[in-house]
């Protein structure tokens, strides 16, 4: 198992060599002087101009910057926004709580609702549920993120005004934060409506994010399940008598899991990469709306580091997921 884990640690390393050149060189290649839109309409003096580059290290060859970049990163230093002068670890770790938050409650609702349909949609394969299932989870694959969140706005909150527009929780009420989760700290806040508040919020855009994941869980599964159910050992327990509920609860499902868990596994990066599109919408204070927002601003400290860090997220997710894997199916460590 250790061979196993030091392998995949090792095909980590490059991968995040490229992420640190990718997250350096991407800013910079949109136009437009981060320095002159900092200045804004005020202008600035070519003497101010300069000093501020050279503060910045922009006076420097593009390949010195890369390179003192990631001498900083070894040494835990990701840099210190060009507008709010804060370090960048800061405000990605003030932030992070909302999009964790989001993140958690999308991929437990694409779990819950994307595997039950899948094995439903397997044991009754050909059914009206199972084209109603397959066709619902392409549609929802297939749907832009922005277009479904403003067609979700339309009509959950305007027509039916159910839930909020945006935000996290409404402006009356108001708590200092213990944890940075806005279910548990309107709960420990003990204002009476302020937990029911934060949940209405966080109904909608949790619900638009889980849309992919949960199309793509679904379809996982039911393509698991079926294959599971042609094996030998199902047809065993169901000549056994078996009833269907252990067949396919305990013998089919179990090994179906194995490419599911995978699935869910990779589906954080999805969840992350949607987040940007959904919080942006629904104005959800997260990392998603602070790197857009920082690329407006042409921010290069901020961006380059909430992309390091968000890649370092989904790649310690997916080292996680391939152990489980492997401790699943004990013939994956020899490969």
């Amino acid at each position: 198992m250790l061979g196993f884990l030091l392998r995949r640690v090792g095909m980590l390393i490059p991968t995040f060599i490229g992420v640190t050149i990718v997250a350096f060189f991407f800013i910079r290649l949109l136009p437009g002087d981060p320095i002159l839109l900092l200045a804004g309409e005020r202008g600035i003096t070519p003497e101010r101009y300069a000093e501020l580059q050279k503060s910045f290290g922009f006076d420097q060859p593009a390949i010195m910057q890369y390179f003192d970049y990631v001498v900083g990163l070894f040494q835990g230093d990701f840099g210190m926004s060009m507008v709010t002068r804060r370090p960048v670890w800061d405000e990605f770790f003030a932030l992070f709580p909302a999009t964790l938050e989001l993140s958690f409650v999308a991929i437990i609702i694409a779990v819950s609702f994307g595997i039950p349909a899948g094995v439903i949609a397997a044991v009754k394969r050909g059914s009206a549920f199972d084209h109603t299932v397959m066709t619902t989870a392409l549609i929802g694959y297939s749907m832009p993120i922005f277009w479904w969140a403003l067609l979700a706005i339309i009509v959950f909150s305007g027509w039916l005004e159910w839930t909020p527009v945006s935000g996290r929780i409404s402006v009356m009420f108001y708590f200092e934060p213990v944890t940075g989760f806005m279910l548990i700290d309107s709960w420990l806040s003990g204002q009476e409506g302020a937990f029911r508040s934060a949940a209405s919020h966080l109904v909608l855009p949790s619900f638009v994010l889980a849309t992919i994941p949960l199309a793509v869980i679904a379809r996982q599964t039911r393509s698991a399940m079926l294959e599971v159910l042609g094996e030998d050992y199902v047809r065993t327990a169901r000549a056994k008598g078996l009833s269907k509920f252990r067949v396919v609860g305990l013998h089919a499902l179990r090994n179906a899991l194995i490419p599911v868990i995978t699935t869910i596994g990779l589906q954080v990066g999805v969840l992350l990469a949607g987040a940007i599109l959904t919080e942006t919408i629904f104005s959800w204070p997260g990392i998603g709306k602070w790197m857009v927002d920082s690329i407006s601003r042409r921010d290069y400290q901020v961006v380059q580091g909430g992309l390091l860090m968000i890649a370092v997220l989904v790649m310690t997710v997916n080292l996680l997921v391939d152990l489980l894997y492997g401790l699943i199916n004990p013939r994956i460590r020899h490969h």
